[in-house]
């Protein structure tokens, strides 16, 4: 199996920034993709910001200008740094990877999530 651990979640004042990371581990053969995901109070869950193997991103467009998602390939971890916080982006951020196992078979695997909390 694969496990994700998150860090860099927390209260942070509006205009802040955090830096969150994931790191994946376990039977990994490839790693396809890597990104965040975040549900708000009261919202479904939706696509902060990813990045696929051969470094193509994608990202939401209220963090565009704010955020940016990067990989340590070697160490199988991803990157995401707000800046700029505002309320809105209270939510609970979830680390998303797709990753290949040594069988060959591309799975989903979510993290546990990580509280953010923009407020003053």
């Amino acid at each position: 199996q694969v496990q994700l651990v998150e860090s860099g979640g927390g209260l942070v004042q509006p205009g802040g920034s955090l830096r969150l990371s994931c790191a994946a581990s376990g039977s990994i053969f490839r790693i396809n993709a890597m990104g965040w995901y975040r549900r708000a109070p009261g919202k479904e869950r939706e696509l902060v910001a990813s990045i696929d193997r051969v470094g193509t991103i994608n990202a939401a467009g209220s963090v565009k200008g704010r955020s940016t998602i990067s990989r340590d390939n070697s160490k199988n971890t991803v990157y995401l740094q707000l800046n700029s916080l505002k309320f809105e982006d209270t939510a609970v951020y979830y680390c998303n990877v797709e990753a290949v196992d040594y069988s060959g078979h591309t799975k989903v695997y979510w993290g546990q999530g990580t509280q953010v909390t923009v407020s003053s």
